[in-house]
């Protein structure tokens, strides 16, 4: 059996009860492109860290009086359903077997007039906790190397284009297709530090530091002048 490394977006889950199956979940640059279109996969990473939770709470805290409490509760079931959903959807794309997921992340069934969550053996909050993750790992990355400041950008992107990872990683490792595209977003970034470790620079941080130390011994400096 595989065993997850879970530093570079791996994990692997199994049912409580004794001879339970086994998940095995990757959060791969092949993953991603599972989820959707390069604008779905941002949507969906916007979704499941709660941007349409937060656009309620916002307008619910203009109102100038408290909202009763099924009046909430109407507000905020759409927007949560929607975020369980897209939570349940990364967890199947990022599932690597051919069992069912619904026995572990439940399913939705529908009637005549509405649809019902019927609970897997994760709990929903489990559920969204451990797609984030997931999604943090294939998209953003998680290692922990230093960043030169020239190389971080504020720019917000509507798109992640996974196949120009997929390309730089053949090119700079010299990997097949299939191998590129299995690499998580936090294992592309590990091995880019490792090819190339002597990069000059600082990082945004450690420029912040030495600016803010410079401005302070500036200010010093024209303290101690005006006391002469």
């Amino acid at each position: 059996m595989m065993t997850p490394l879970t530093d570079i977006g791996e994990m692997r889950l199994s049912e409580a009860e004794e001879g339970g199956a086994d998940y095995f979940f990757k959060a791969s640059f092949d993953a991603m492109t599972a989820i959707g279109s390069p604008s779905e996969i941002v949507n969906i990473f916007s979704l499941i860290h709660g941007a349409e939770i937060q656009k309620v709470i916002d307008k619910v805290s203009q109102v100038p009086f408290a909202l009763p409490p099924h009046m909430l509760e109407a507000l905020f079931r759409r927007p949560s359903d929607n975020l369980l959903t897209a939570a349940m959807h990364v967890m199947r794309c990022c599932y690597k077997g051919d069992c069912d997921l619904s026995s572990l992340i439940g399913e939705w069934k529908g009637w005549q007039d509405c649809v019902e969550y019927w609970p897997g053996e994760l709990a929903s909050e489990d559920i969204i906790i451990l797609a984030q993750q997931l999604m943090q790992h294939g998209v953003i990355g998680k290692a922990k190397v230093r960043r030169l400041q020239r190389n971080e950008t504020s720019e917000y992107s509507n798109e992640f284009n996974v196949i120009d990872y997929i390309i730089a990683a053949r090119n700079h490792f010299g990997m097949s297709r299939d191998d590129a595209a299995n690499l998580t977003m936090t294992e592309f970034t590990l091995l880019l530090a490792a090819k190339y470790p002597e990069q000059k620079g600082l990082t945004k941080d450690e420029y912040d530091a030495v600016a803010e130390a410079h401005i302070a011994k500036q200010a010093a400096r024209r303290a101690k002048q005006k006391q002469h």
